[in-house]
């Protein structure tokens, strides 16, 4: 069930009435999507089964890649928990494994922490998460489900891996949906070293910067067109947008502002393809930024940008705003989208002008 709430704006899926409250507003679970695409990397390596749990826990992704199975642990109900992940996990450290695969967000990654700790594994056995939630903060995820499975593949193939510990990070649902980040690190688990394919942890914006914000929201004001419908993506560069437009902002959320005034506020997937629908708005553009020190620009926090949306709106009509610090604090590394459509992805790489100041932009790469 993770990351069923990504779409309809729920800003998240811990706990059984968010995740009711998801499939109410007819939200399809995506970690099995996401799952299989890492098993497409490495499904040729397996010569032996692979433990897992029962249904849509694990066996039926894996069944469809042709990867043969050993089910160790079963769920009560369709509708997972929290317990169910830790006690699948549990069941599987009971076998021995020598890596855990597990696709899911910030929230299945502290579940899974729980059950190494229970099972006293915590700090010898080797994880390598697959993004599939709603908020992934923390280090413990591969930057993409597709090179969550070339990371995977290389370990099967006998490839060398360093392994560090890296951050098991998870926000307050409730906070996060009142538009308040309060982020806590409860703890780390051992991951490949890989700097291209395994994410960083997500960094703070610096108060030092808001000159800078102020400049950047000035130099997009004086620039936005008339009869334009804009959507204003998450985040606290982008909040700095709408304090300087005067309007109420979703911080965690999306926003819609046409001729200066919110159309809609933290509207989700099917909103945005309404208003794609109402002739008034014959043009629309995406404002999105970067995560800091990861990089994302789409598929972390704002899935209300779905493939859908973005075909709809055009590769053309995508606005990117960041300062020129978090540029610098991805040192080095590329800005990064995964949308969860990889021929998407794929028309989205190359370099682009990002807004980074009055009357400045940077050149920098999307790959």
């Amino acid at each position: 069930m993770a990351g069923i709430g990504g779409t309809v704006g729920l800003k998240g899926s811990d706990g059984r009435d968010i995740v009711e409250q998801a499939l109410g507003k007819g939200a399809h679970p995506r970690a099995q999507q996401r799952a299989l695409a890492a098993l497409s990397q490495f499904k040729d390596c397996v010569h032996q089964p692979v433990f897992t749990a029962a249904g849509a826990m694990g066996h039926d992704v894996l069944a469809k890649a042709g990867i043969d199975t050993e089910v160790v642990y079963t769920a009560a109900s369709e509708i997972t928990t929290a317990n169910d992940t830790q006690d699948a996990v549990i069941a599987l450290c009971d076998r021995s494994i020598d890596l855990l695969l597990f696709a899911g967000g910030d929230g299945t990654a502290r579940d899974v922490l729980n059950a190494l700790r229970q099972h006293g594994v915590d700090e010898k056995l080797t994880v390598v998460g697959i993004p599939a939630g709603c908020k992934i903060h923390s280090a413990v995820y591969a930057v993409t489900p597709t090179q969550a499975g070339e990371l995977v593949a290389g370990l099967i193939k006998g490839q060398l891996y360093s392994v560090k510990s890296a951050e098991v990070m998870d926000l307050d649902e409730d906070a996060f949906r009142a538009g308040q980040v309060k982020a806590s690190c409860y703890g780390y688990m051992n991951v490949p070293v890989d700097e291209q394919r395994m994410q960083a942890m997500k960094q703070g914006s610096v108060d030092t910067e808001s000159l800078v914000l102020q400049d950047i929201a000035a130099d997009f004001i004086d620039n936005m067109q008339h009869d334009v419908l804009y959507l204003i993506g998450s985040g606290t560069t982008t909040a700095a947008l709408m304090e300087a437009l005067g309007v109420d902002n979703t911080l965690l959320g999306i926003d819609a502002i046409f001729n200066g005034e919110l159309v809609a506020s933290d509207v989700a997937e099917q909103d945005i393809l309404s208003l794609l629908d109402d002739e008034t708005y014959s043009t629309v553009k995406i404002v999105v930024t970067a995560i800091g020190g990861q990089g994302h620009l789409f598929g972390r926090g704002n899935q209300q940008l779905s493939p859908a949306v973005i075909r709809r709106v055009g590769v053309d009509n995508i606005i990117i705003v960041a300062t020129r610090n978090k540029l610098r604090s991805l040192q080095g590394r590329p800005l990064r989208v995964d949308t969860g459509d990889s021929e998407l992805d794929a028309e989205l790489v190359g370099m682009k002008q990002i807004l980074s100041g009055y009357e400045q932009h940077t050149l920098y790469r999307i790959g």
